[in-house]
């Protein structure tokens, strides 16, 4: 029981100044705003028959919004009127204006007249349509107020016409303030069929119940296809408690809250919220009426799934396996065999903790399959081909089981499943290594239509899916130099997906790391250094191994190798091989810097067995090269040559400098034994791959490769008796090295 004060807006379950908790038990009122939405009904019905095509289709595009929305100011209600049907805007506000200065009588033979529309051979409105079903339950509703009511409803018209003249008064005397509504009038027009912002949410009572019904499907729509256009967390969970205000057993707002609790990562108030839905579920019998006796048991089960859920996502392992069992017991003794095959999936996950074991998920997919549960089918194939992926299988092995996961997606038209699968085939063939391959299938998600019909004009292109591919474009455009196309991306990422949102630490991550990368081939290690802190913050084994490479570059070997010796044992724990490889391959440097190289062999060939088990074929190039540089004299160019292919075809163009940067010290180290003729001829060939190696440095800015690239020229040019161009690389040298000071450390003594 709450008291209500003096209100603009007449609520019919009030009664001597007292509202009932149940404040849906009228699915509808009149308020001031329906009373103009009316007005407009009615004279759109007079010149119903006057209007085009064209007319008709804007009228309609117009009444829908307006019809299902929350009530808004007259102002807003008028310049929407203006931009759709304006010659019909004047005399809307000429009948408003004529019922509020008038007298009681002059509203009540507004809805006299109303009935008026519904009879005849042709009436101007059929019963049965969306605008007649609104006036019938507006008369209706009408008819059913006391006269003190009715007086109220009056009064509130009144106030609700006079709020609108006075600010009409304030804009007139300003010029300078109407231009500014006309610009906001036009605006607000092309955001009519959008959804609905904090602004335009301007009701000081309750929303009728197929308002509130409208807000919360919206919005909900809104949270898992286009956070963006969603009310802001705040915004709308002061809309939510304004509704449970009044109705607190409103179920549905209870879990809307859950959903918006769960964009910022707020365990409690989504702990608290939930609870509440699954308790309001069961009071309200909800549940019960749906489903018979089983309803309530079927709330119980599903609220214990939930909450293992919720506890699973905010890393509450132990509580969402006790919350989990508890599920699968209510679940088995009500043999609901879908529950359980949800209650499976979960367990695959919480075991994924602790141990790696498909024997789960192979049985949950086949379980899903006989009981006719394609989405359940289809997240776990998916989440066997990830695991298989991380255990080394072939790739297009794992390309066929996804083949086998599309067609259940178009078969049950899964639009959302479908970009899921089209991200997790770039995600892949970016492990593998085959950049060319990710690159068509980010750009075949990205160039999709959704094949979900999603309301308010809003389409499905802001879900997780759109981010890890985006991400993966831009990493993408960064590694070939396009440093501008990437940050354009990443502009593109913070715009769809806001710092607030659930998925902008996806581009947080790979911002970070584009930068750092940048700031390292620039040589700032101090900026890069500042960066670290930002990555480990989202990404701890991202954060420590970058934090090991800055360590080494600043030459602070024995800090980098005892960093790089425990992530190395960590991720070994948790089976991370791509970032042990990594780790190997950093270690391996150490070595050499150290002029180690008999002890850099053997880590060198344990990375290599590594990325060939799990078949990361552009590591184990990049792992080859590395053995080449620390064997330069004993290794083929033959066999350089074929370990070179992958880096030149998927590579970055950092790692395509380094690889041309070897073969030419591998044709100066096997030029040592040949005549003089076939000696020049090798030099100048390894002067031309130098050129390009300097081309591909320079193209990311790696000063510090660039400067390698030119002592190494110039030595080869002081071989070649050719003094100019001794002379021009030795004053590009000169120059970078008094920029990029050497820090005693000898030139040349790292493949990268």
């Amino acid at each position: 029981m709450a008291s209500v004060h003096e209100s603009l807006y007449f609520n019919p379950m009030m009664t001597n100044g007292v509202v009932h908790a149940n404040i849906f038990g009228i699915k509808d009122w009149v308020t001031p705003y329906k009373m103009a939405l009316m007005v407009l009904l009615s004279e759109l019905g007079r010149a119903g028959a006057q209007l085009g095509l064209l007319e008709r289709r804007g009228r309609n595009r117009l009444l829908l919004p307006l019809l299902q929305g929350p009530d808004m100011p007259l102002s807003r209600l008028r310049k929407a009127i203006e931009e759709s049907c304006p010659h019909l805007a004047s005399s809307v506000h000429i009948r408003l204006k004529l019922m509020a200065e008038g007298e009681l009588k002059d509203m009540e033979q507004f809805f006299y007249d109303l009935s008026d529309s519904f009879t005849g051979t042709e009436p101007e409105v059929h019963k049965t349509s969306v605008v007649g079903l609104f006036l019938r339950h507006m008369i209706l509703a009408y008819n059913k107020l006391s006269f003190s009511q009715v007086y109220k409803l009056y009064t509130a018209l009144q106030q609700y016409f006079q709020n609108d003249e006075k600010k009409n008064g304030i804009d007139e005397s300003d010029m300078e303030l109407t231009n500014t509504e006309e610009v906001e009038g036009k605006m607000e027009k092309e955001e009519l069929d959008v959804p609905l912002r904090e602004e335009e949410i301007s009701c000081s009572g309750p929303l009728s119940q197929k308002q509130a019904e409208y807000f919360l499907s919206q919005q909900a729509s809104l949270l898992k296809n286009d956070e963006t256009k969603a009310l802001t967390p705040a915004s709308l969970q002061k809309e939510l408690n304004n509704l449970l205000k009044f109705n607190p057993d409103f179920a549905e707002a209870h879990y809307l809250s859950y959903l918006n609790s769960l964009r910022v990562q707020d365990v409690f108030s989504s702990t608290h919220s939930l609870l509440h839905y699954f308790d309001r579920l069961i009071l309200t019998g909800a549940e019960s009426k749906s489903n018979g006796d089983e309803g309530y048991g079927r709330s119980l089960r599903y609220a214990a799934l939930n909450l293992a859920a919720l506890h699973c996502r905010f890393g509450h392992y132990q509580q969402a396996e006790l919350a989990l069992q508890e599920a699968i017991r209510i679940a088995q003794e009500s043999n609901d065999h879908v529950c359980l095959q949800h209650c499976l999936s979960w367990l695959y996950i919480l075991e994924q903790k602790i141990f790696d074991s498909c024997v789960l998920l192979e049985h949950s997919v086949n379980k899903s399959l006989h009981f006719g549960l394609p989405y359940l089918a289809s997240l776990g194939i998916q989440s066997l081909v990830q695991q298989r992926a991380f255990a080394g299988k072939a790739a297009n092995k794992l390309m066929d089981a996804l083949k086998d996961s599309d067609l259940l997606h178009w078969k049950h038209s899964l639009s959302e499943l479908i970009d899921i699968s089209i991200a997790q085939k770039t995600a892949i063939w970016r492990l593998y290594g085959h950049s060319t391959m990710a690159l068509q299938q980010a750009q075949t998600l990205l160039s999709m239509n959704s094949l979900e019909a999603v309301n308010v004009g809003v389409q499905q292109n802001n879900t997780e899916s759109f981010a890890v591919v985006l991400c993966h474009l831009a990493e993408l455009h960064a590694e070939q130099g396009y440093f501008a196309a990437a940050s354009e991306i990443l502009k593109h990422l913070k715009e769809r997906f806001p710092p607030n949102s659930q998925h902008a630490q996806l581009w947080m991550l790979f911002d970070q790391k584009i930068q750092f990368e940048r700031a390292m081939n620039d040589g700032r290690y101090h900026i890069a250094d500042s960066l670290v802190a930002g990555i480990t913050a989202l990404n701890s084994i991202e954060g420590v191994y970058r934090k090991a490479i800055v360590l080494k570059a600043q030459n602070q070997m024995s800090e980098a190798h005892k960093l790089l010796q425990k992530l190395l044992i960590h991720c070994q724990k948790i089976k991370n091989t791509e970032m042990v490889i990594s780790v190997l391959l950093s270690i391996a440097e150490l070595y050499w810097r150290s002029s180690c190289h008999t002890i850099a062999l053997p880590v060198l060939l344990q990375a290599l067995a590594l990325s060939r088990e799990y078949s990361l074929q552009y590591l184990a190039s990049e792992t080859v090269l590395n053995l080449a540089f620390s064997q330069v004299r004993l290794i083929s160019l033959n066999i350089l040559h074929m370990a070179i292919e992958p880096v030149l075809a998927h590579g970055a163009v950092l790692d395509k400098g380094c690889a041309m940067f070897l073969v030419a010290k591998c044709q100066v180290a096997s030029a040592a034994s040949y005549t003089p003729q076939k000696k020049a001829e090798a030099l100048e060939s390894a002067i031309l791959n130098l050129n390009e190696a300097k081309t591909y440095f320079a193209k990311v800015d790696c000063k510090e490769q660039l400067r390698d690239v030119l002592y190494f020229q110039a030595r080869l040019f002081h071989t070649l008796g050719k003094t100019q161009e001794r002379n021009k690389c030795a004053m590009l040298f000169r120059q970078l090295h008094q920029e990029l000071p050497a820090h005693d450390v000898p030139l040349i003594n790292a493949f990268k």
